[in-house]
């Protein structure tokens, strides 16, 4: 799950910005969404699974594993969705990852409901206003084409 409020004052230095990498795992030309559970002023919204990337962990890694710990699934980790989005003053950057399930259902860990979108239906639910381009992205792009 990842925010939009600024990164924290420590890993806000002059270096590289804080990467948070979503999942837009696709099955059957459907993508998974994510209601947020909190905090309070974003739960409702929806979003694409995802977290922090730690210290010392690639971006892949950092995304199987935040798959694992909020929907216990395991995903095999393709290409990017779109660009980098900046989030917290351009401090911290949202990387979308296209993903498949490698094993597992997921289930709703973390979030408050779950929910598989095709393309006709990405607008059935209030994104996060970070997730927007990804949504468009994959309206227009392959991904959900039938």
């Amino acid at each position: 799950m990842h925010t939009e409020r600024p990164a924290p004052a420590a890993s806000r230095g002059s270096g590289a910005p804080r990467v948070i990498v979503g999942a837009a795992i696709i099955v059957d030309r459907k993508v998974l969404a994510c209601a947020r559970a909190h905090p309070p002023e974003l739960a409702g919204l929806w979003e694409f699974p995802g977290g922090k990337v730690e210290p010392g962990e690639s971006e892949t890694a950092a995304l199987v594993r935040e798959c694992e710990e909020e929907l216990g699934v395991h995903i095999a980790v393709g290409d990017r969705i779109g660009d980098d989005i900046p989030l917290g003053h351009r401090h911290t950057v949202l990387k979308i990852f296209a993903a498949r399930l490698v094993d597992g259902e997921p289930s709703a860990l973390e979030h408050a409901e779950l929910r598989w979108l095709a393309r006709d239906d990405l607008d059935d639910v209030p994104w996060l206003p970070a997730d927007a381009p990804i949504v468009t992205a994959l309206r227009e792009g392959p991904w959900l084409l039938p």
